[in-house]
């Protein structure tokens, strides 16, 4: 075997262990950082233990989320006393706001990366082969990383598709804009080529991500600009595509236009994820949200007048502080009034740095785990009334593959629930009208309609 045909060999054997943390977003990052090594002979492993290279992308957003990321290093350093060769990387957001105090307390690690900086990856593992200390790569670089990122591999049936980044709101209890920068909207035609190569790689379902994904603004030619409801009738217009999806949304970035979305674009699922965060205008104000309580219920009446059937959920925070019993029980009206198929609701917790940390009148902790749980009792409630909801109606749903059981198939609604139904594999990758038996608290069961049903709904 020549010089050149071992080194490539030796190339084609790397192995590379991805763990993440957080939103639909990092998991996107995630598979783009397995796409830029591919190239160096990176194949994925799901055991750290087999791989030459470990990367964390972590979150920044949730409670402890710092301590959790070197619990984990100090759990797999272990490896690399073992093999000293093994390459060691955080990512993501925590490396964004504590790039050098990760290296000062896990000096193991071999890159530090921010989320803008992840398609300089190959040139960072070849510094880390040279360099006698940590790579630190947490500046917002001038270059979009889009544009140096080389095409996906095949994707899933349901494929994520980062179309913008950042957020300019700084509300007061959130790190993203410190992490993740300015925001920033990709290009149509960079957007519509990368959705393209996701459908000719077999995706049947495109979820637009974005920290503010309704923010997306983008040139139309001729002078003219438009937004996100723009872009999703130009995306529905891709053969082969059945379901749009977009997520994170702020109700400021609600449009006319994207409502108007909701109503003329069928492949535009009725499903749509609008945090509120509190049902207290006070409370909404020390956020900085930037809309109130009434905005958020008007807004969500405008959305269910274009699209009847349309579910929404919701991210909620107990205990923001300076938050009284009456802006919780306000907060409660809120939710009983909108209603909501899901939702996500947690405790405040500081994030150093951020306005809300250094503010007056921090909720008690006992009062705030009261507070949330009152919180969580009436979303499950609601989420569990939805999906009851839909025991006996007959629905589309795209299955993306087997069950946990045998003979059994998997997908999601239109309302992103997970449905499962004892039927053929032939319709995974398909969407196919079901008729839902059970309505279960977090999923809906379902069973194959006779053949002169599936003609009828055809």
């Amino acid at each position: 075997m020549t010089t050149d045909a071992r080194a490539n060999d030796a190339r084609a054997m790397r192995r590379l262990h991805v763990i993440t943390w957080g939103c639909q977003m990092n998991v996107y990052d995630s598979a783009r950082m397995q796409d830029v090594l591919a190239p160096l002979g990176y194949a994925p492993t799901d055991r750290a233990e087999d791989a030459d290279m470990v990367i964390l992308n972590t979150c920044h957003i949730r409670e402890n989320a710092s301590e959790k990321v070197f619990s984990e290093l100090g759990r797999l350093r272990p490896l690399k006393q073992v093999r000293p060769g093994m390459i060691f990387a955080v990512a993501g957001c925590v490396a964004q706001a504590e790039g050098r105090e990760i290296v000062a307390r896990a000096p193991f690690v071999d890159i530090v990366m921010g989320p803008q900086t992840y398609h300089r990856l190959p040139e960072m593992v070849a510094r880390a082969a040279r360099a006698a200390g940590a790579v630190i790569e947490t500046e917002f670089p001038a270059e979009s990383k889009f544009d140096h990122l080389p095409e996906s591999a095949a994707p899933a049936i349901s494929a994520f598709l980062t179309i913008q980044e950042g957020c300019d709101k700084f509300c007061s209890f959130c790190v993203v804009p410190y992490t993740r920068g300015a925001e920033a909207s990709r290009p149509m035609p960079a957007v519509l080529a990368e959705a393209r190569q996701l459908v000719a790689g077999g995706a049947r379902e495109i979820v637009l991500l974005g920290q503010n994904v309704n923010a997306w603004h983008g040139d139309l030619g001729n002078g003219r600009s438009g937004g996100l409801g723009r872009l999703i009738r130009e995306l529905a217009a891709i053969p082969g595509l059945l379901r749009l999806r977009y997520t994170t949304s702020h109700p400021r970035d609600m449009d006319a236009d994207l409502i108007a979305a909701h109503r003329e674009v069928p492949g535009l699922v009725p499903f749509l994820h609008l945090p509120v965060q509190s049902g207290s205008d006070r409370v909404l104000a020390a956020m900085n949200r930037g809309h109130t309580a009434d905005h958020y219920r008007r807004l969500a009446e405008r959305l269910r007048a274009a699209r009847p059937d349309l579910a929404l959920s919701t991210d909620i925070i107990a205990g923001h502080p300076g938050e009284t019993e009456a802006d919780h029980q306000a907060t409660l009206a809120l939710i009983r009034d909108v209603g909501f198929a899901q939702a996500f609701s947690f405790k405040y917790s500081p994030r150093p740095g951020t306005p809300a940390a250094g503010a007056p009148a921090q909720i008690a902790e006992v009062e705030k785990d009261r507070r949330l749980a009152d919180i969580q009792v009436l979303l499950r409630d609601q989420q569990a009334d939805f999906n009851r909801g839909c025991a006996g109606k007959v629905i589309k749903v795209l299955f993306t593959g087997q069950g946990r059981h045998r003979g059994q198939v998997a997908g999601r609604s239109p309302w992103l629930q997970p449905v499962h139904m004892t039927g053929p594999a032939s319709v995974i990758g398909t969407e196919t009208a079901v008729r839902i038996i059970e309505g279960r608290p977090n999923s809906l069961a379902a069973e194959p309609l006779p053949q002169t049903e599936e003609l009828a709904c055809a």
